[in-house]
């Protein structure tokens, strides 16, 4: 399967898991391919939108609401959750009953697994993505799919050691990776670089804005949109000063491979291998939203 969006949903199989991960900032107006990837997924089934992260939920379901319409999809429902004890509830779980694809928005992961986490709702998700329903999140909505998330570090500086760089558990659609999105664009290889020499089993994943990955099964993303995809595989890593070195000092890493990978590309997560591009039809352009 290609991020085209050009495929058969019985040839899937109703046991392939598929993830859309997304760095963030993805257009909306212009060129709105990664959004239109989800809603081309969704079809004619239904979108449930969650604005669980952000802190203004309201606006910001609505942006997503009117931007998915406009892409043609034509059932859209609310995932509300304000509180824990909201999640607690059976019946709000059941939102999930029928549905295509799950979308978090941006805004604060901790809101995300805070109030979700070991709830009805969060046992659905899991059991709505085990049966081939398509997750997706932006931002915090994609930070917070990993087993372990990151959700502090400084972002724009050589990481020393001793930095605050916290960790806390995810929802844990998928296992050793570390997710950073607005990768470039905040200068977060230093911290990014810091988690990987604290969790060497972990691939480091950065998202640059307006870009995706699409994973299917936790074994191949391949990557859409405009920007770049940095992986930091800290198998390799051969000495780090984590642990031995005093507070304050900079982190020192040696032999942690990165790969550097664009829209098209594909990586094996379970071989840490990149794959080529295959060849795009030179006639390929890319459309903004359809004539209203």
């Amino acid at each position: 399967m290609t991020p085209s969006g050009k495929h058969n949903r019985k040839a899937r199989g109703p046991q392939t898991r598929t993830l859309i991960i997304v760095g963030g900032h993805e257009d909306k107006k212009n060129h709105p391919v990664i959004l239109r990837e989800i809603a081309k997924r969704v079809g004619d089934g239904k979108l449930v939108v969650t604005a669980i992260a952000s802190s203004k939920p309201e606006e910001a379901f609505e942006r997503y609401d009117k931007t998915f319409r406009e892409l043609g999809v034509r059932h859209i429902a609310r995932l509300k959750i304000e509180t824990r004890s909201d999640a607690l509830e059976p019946r709000n779980a059941r939102i999930l009953d029928g549905a295509t694809a799950l979308f978090f928005t941006g805004g604060d992961q901790l809101k995300i697994t805070s109030r979700i986490g070991d709830t009805p709702i969060l046992h659905q998700l899991r059991s709505f993505y085990d049966r081939g329903g398509v997750v997706a999140g932006t931002s915090a909505g994609a930070i917070a799919m990993c087993r372990t998330m990151m959700i502090n570090g400084n972002n724009d500086a050589s990481h020393r050691i001793g930095d605050l760089l916290r960790m806390a558990p995810g929802l844990g659609l998928i296992e050793n990776a570390l997710i950073d999105p607005h990768f470039s664009e905040r200068g977060r290889m230093g911290r990014m670089l810091g988690a990987v020499a604290q969790n060497p089993q972990a691939l480091g994943i950065g998202i640059d804005e307006d870009t995706a990955l699409i994973v299917e099964n936790e074994e191949v993303f391949t990557v859409m949109g405009e920007g770049a995809v940095y992986v930091v595989d800290g198998q390799t890593v051969t000495y780090s000063n984590v642990g031995e070195a005093n507070e304050g000092e900079t982190l020192t890493l040696h032999n942690a491979r990165v790969h550097v990978i664009s829209e098209g590309s594909t990586f094996n997560l379970r071989e840490r291998q990149p794959g080529r591009p295959k060849p795009r039809d030179p006639d390929e352009v890319r459309s903004g939203p359809p004539d209203s």
